[in-house]
């Protein structure tokens, strides 16, 4: 196995002496939904899907939640994708209802782009550390702060953070729109994940200043675990999401978003796989390269338990009981205030037209 050894641009990351990390962030226990016998699950999901044919709704899931949610999404109808196809599938779809299962700021950016649709949620409480880790009054005093600079925000920030950009990327456009910009000789201010900006401003070379955050499930994967890990499978490619730190990074074969992970499991000749991701894209993995072995790389620490306990707290708030309950109810409904969704719409569709014209995305089906 040949480690990514990308060398470090000659620019020099700039990190903030100024702007906070954020507020301090609780990270809420998993939730233990009950688990359900098959007649039971089998139950429930007919029962969602007669609420979802009553309601004229759609159902969207991210590669983080369930596989049960997964599964329904796929089969009804529906979309199971990062957070890039996410935000197109809304725009494409005839539904009146979409229902996101994923977390609030998926949610939001459905809602941004289609204000006639009602966008559930199942559960409102689902964010994300690295949204509540930028607040939008201190992040827009950032801004004010350095005016000289392209606002570019990752979509992993609320509704008010985007209405203060230029432009929103997701893990799997990062690069190319920060390549544009730097070679339209723009300067960054980017936000809100640092690990992320940091691997795109050494493969760039661009002149970013970044924001101090950071995912609170990708920061727990360990380099050195990992290379404990690397020997025990010297045969295994690793595969890691950009939003783990450098040391983490710089040990993969393949970096890239979801999709790009995904497709990599399908397409590349190796049988083994070492996930430095959220472990609900096994699911997907596995669905679409059943012979293959994955391997959550490690998270732990010096003094930790946990090995591979990798799954974000706020996607497992998605399940089938709280799908059905949202569905029979019609609350957990996104709404934003239309002076934010009308300035948060512009940085989105610039992204989406990008996107467009260059035949960014697509599935991480092997048929597409």
């Amino acid at each position: 196995m040949t480690p990514n050894t990308t060398p470090p641009s000659q620019h020099q990351t700039t990190h903030s002496p100024g702007p906070p990390r954020g507020p301090a962030i609780t990270v809420p226990a998993h939730p233990q939904w009950p688990v359900l016998e098959a007649s039971e699950k089998a139950e429930l999901i007919a029962h969602i899907r007669t609420l979802m044919a009553r309601e004229k709704a759609v159902l969207v899931a991210h590669y983080y939640t369930d596989g049960d949610l997964q599964a329904l999404a796929e089969d009804s109808g529906g979309l199971v994708a990062d957070s890039l196809e996410m935000a197109r599938f809304g725009t494409e779809t005839s539904a009146e209802t979409l229902i996101v299962c994923g977390v609030r700021f998926m949610g939001e950016t459905a809602k941004i782009l289609n204000p006639e649709k009602r966008v559930l949620m199942p559960s409102l409480a689902a964010t994300c550390s690295l949204d509540e880790g930028c607040p939008a009054d201190a992040f827009s005093a950032f801004c004010d702060a350095h005016p000289e600079r392209q606002v570019v925000v990752y979509a992993n920030t609320s509704a008010a953070v985007k209405a203060r950009s230029d432009w929103v990327v997701t893990s799997s456009i990062a690069l190319p729109i920060i390549k544009h910009l730097h070679a339209q000789g723009e300067k960054i201010l980017w936000a809100p994940d640092k690990h992320l900006g940091h691997y795109v401003q050494r493969v760039t070379g661009a002149d970013m200043l970044l924001w101090d955050g950071a995912c609170v499930v990708h920061e727990e994967f360990k380099g050195f675990a990992l290379e404990r890990m690397r020997r025990l499978h010297p045969d295994a490619a690793v595969l890691v999401h950009p939003e783990s730190p450098d040391e983490v990074v710089n040990q993969a074969d393949v970096i890239g978003s979801t999709t790009q992970l995904i497709r990599a499991v399908v397409d590349r000749p190796e049988q083994e796989f070492i996930v430095a991701t959220d472990a609900g894209i096994f699911w997907k993995m596995q669905q679409l390269a059943p012979g293959k072995k994955l391997i959550p790389a490690p998270t732990a620490g010096e003094g930790a338990t946990c090995e591979s306990c990798a799954h974000c707290p706020w996607m497992a708030m998605n399940a089938l009981q709280n799908l059905a309950q949202v569905l029979e109810r019609g609350d957990q409904d996104i709404q934003i205030p239309e002076d934010i969704r009308v300035r948060a719409v512009q940085p989105i569709q610039r992204m989406l037209e990008f996107a467009r014209e260059r035949g960014i995305g697509g599935s991480a089906r092997s048929d597409n």
